[in-house]
């Protein structure tokens, strides 16, 4: 690759990227053990989602399946780092798991994250996550499943 090339393309990610972007995320469960989809944990999880607003950190919509969690999320930058964000909300969920007697480990290590570059991104990926209870034949209709909702709305 030539060099006019690479620096081509370095322009154009300036364009694809912002300054505080919106991330999809998805998390599992160690060996994808069904523990979250429970009151419980939906409980736990709305909680610390709706806390983290008094930090600058919004999440948009979410879906917790038995053994992973899908998330769009905004966060300030550069200020809050994605990653401690994460670890924070799997050791405040894993505190609630505890509570109920599910012993540790509770997480596979890391997560998926993407960021979105469009509304349209956004949708597509919001029909993909809530179709998993479906393809997953939790519910019939996705509305039907009781874990997913929407705790601040993300605009681009």
């Amino acid at each position: 690759m030539t060099a006019a090339i690479f620096m081509e393309r370095l322009h154009r990610l300036e364009q694809l990227y912002v300054d505080n972007p919106v991330y999809f995320l998805t998390f599992c469960t160690t060996n994808r053990k069904p523990i979250l989809a429970n009151d419980s944990v939906y409980g736990a999880f709305v909680t610390f989602c709706g806390e983290a607003m008094t930090r600058n950190i919004f999440v948009g919509r979410y879906i917790l399946m038995p053994e992973h969690v899908h998330l769009f999320v905004k966060l300030p930058a550069p200020s809050q780092n994605l990653s401690a964000w994460v670890k924070s909300m799997k050791n405040y969920l894993s505190k609630n798991l505890r509570q109920r007697n599910i012993s540790a480990p509770h997480w596979q290590k890391g997560f998926f994250d993407h960021v979105l570059r469009s509304d349209e991104s956004y949708s597509d990926k919001w029909l993909y996550m809530v179709e998993n209870s479906v393809r997953g034949s939790l519910a019939k209709e996705w509305a039907d499943w009781p874990y997913q909702g929407e705790i601040y709305p993300l605009r681009f």
